[in-house]
């Protein structure tokens, strides 16, 4: 995500896929919080380096639903979603890699549980990402015969943890393909592997009605886009009233309007001359100067935020896309991406410091 562009590049993808969540590993943000991007709500979680981080990108249908979230780690994030009959929690994790120590193991599977728990019994619950175990083999109810490779320590580890916490392992349950099952691939394409799960709770496993890669989705990435159609219906959250932005600095520059607006406060506070409570005055006075102020004085316009991002960047990452397959051209464009966007986020900052200059 520290490449400029990238987050573009995946709002794109999610558009044309209509995917509507998407979980990312390896955000590599420092701090945790919530970004609007034009549409899009991105919640993230990292640490105190440019290194790991997990998130979740919503679209903005999505969002209207989210009732709040955990930054756990920089390896584990929760979100909840407002839904009907049932709320919907999701965890997205970053596991640490084969070549973590035992005590980086045990400190994320301690995230993990502590974060699981935070879930209420009756939600749906949601667990994804990149957990870096192989788990082929069917065992009992929690894993499928539809998985890929040869399970290893760490998949032993992830099963036993799964069978604990009653949840299954979604995408070892549909057959598929075995480029639909592959979710990552070794620098040089030498090897690829299923390291990247869609764990769900076992009560809803119906819920999940498929789960397959899409090798066509594209964002310059080892890991290969991992989706799971969920049947659930959420709900909007209410809304409060939205602040109101008035352009206050016309009282001092415009003569006319703040005699009208002084007018109006003075007529609608006279109305209450006769209050004798201190409380109840003040509160006429402040409900006087907001009514007056909304009536007489107008709204500030709300400036749309400018992009760097130049017409012709997307068009290259769409290329890009297109040329996945062929490496060497793939990995040409994407330098042409990063040049193109080096250049219109330098040229875009050039801008925004000359407007400064200005003032």
């Amino acid at each position: 995500m520290l490449q400029k562009g990238k987050l573009d590049n995946i709002k794109r993808e999610m558009g044309r896929l209509k995917i509507n969540i998407m979980g990312i590993s390896e955000v590599r943000w420092k701090g945790a919080g919530v970004i609007n991007s034009d549409s899009h709500k991105l919640i993230y979680s990292g640490g105190n380096d440019h290194d790991r981080g997990v998130g979740f990108i919503l679209d903005r249908q999505t969002s209207l639903s989210l009732k709040g979230y955990w930054a756990v780690s920089d390896r584990v994030i929760l979100i909840k979603l407002e839904g009907k009959p049932l709320d919907l929690d999701i965890i997205q994790i970053y596991a640490p890699t084969s070549t973590s120590t035992e005590e980086d193991m045990d400190a994320f599977y301690l995230d993990l549980e502590k974060t699981k728990k935070q879930c209420k019994s009756q939600d749906l619950v949601i667990i994804m990402g990149d957990f870096n175990p192989k788990v082929k083999q069917r065992m009992d109810d929690v894993v499928g015969r539809h998985g890929l490779g040869q399970k290893n320590e760490r998949g032993e580890r992830l099963v036993e943890w799964a069978q604990r916490n009653e949840v299954i392992v979604g995408n070892t349950w549909f057959e598929q393909l075995p480029r639909r099952k592959w979710t990552w691939k070794s620098p040089g394409d030498g090897s690829r592997n299923q390291i990247d799960f869609i764990l769900i709770s076992k009560r809803f496993r119906n819920a999940l009605l498929i789960s397959k890669t899409l090798p066509s989705a594209d964002c310059y990435s080892d890991h290969v886009l991992l989706m799971g159609k969920i049947r659930v219906k959420l709900r909007k959250q209410k809304k409060t009233k939205p602040n109101i932005r008035l352009n206050l600095d016309l009282l001092t520059s415009d003569t006319d309007l703040y005699q009208k607006y002084n007018l109006k406060v003075k007529n609608k506070f006279e109305a209450f001359e006769e209050i004798e409570e201190v409380e109840e005055l003040w509160q006429q006075l402040k409900r006087s100067t907001t009514e007056a102020a909304e009536e007489e004085i107008p709204t500030k316009e709300r400036k749309t935020k400018q992009k760097w991002m130049t017409e012709d960047i997307p068009n290259l990452m769409d290329k890009r896309r297109k040329a996945k397959g062929e490496q060497e051209e793939y990995e040409s464009i994407h330098r042409e991406v990063r040049r193109k966007c080096e250049e219109a986020k330098e040229a875009w900052l050039n801008e925004k410091c000359r407007e400064i200059d200005t003032f």
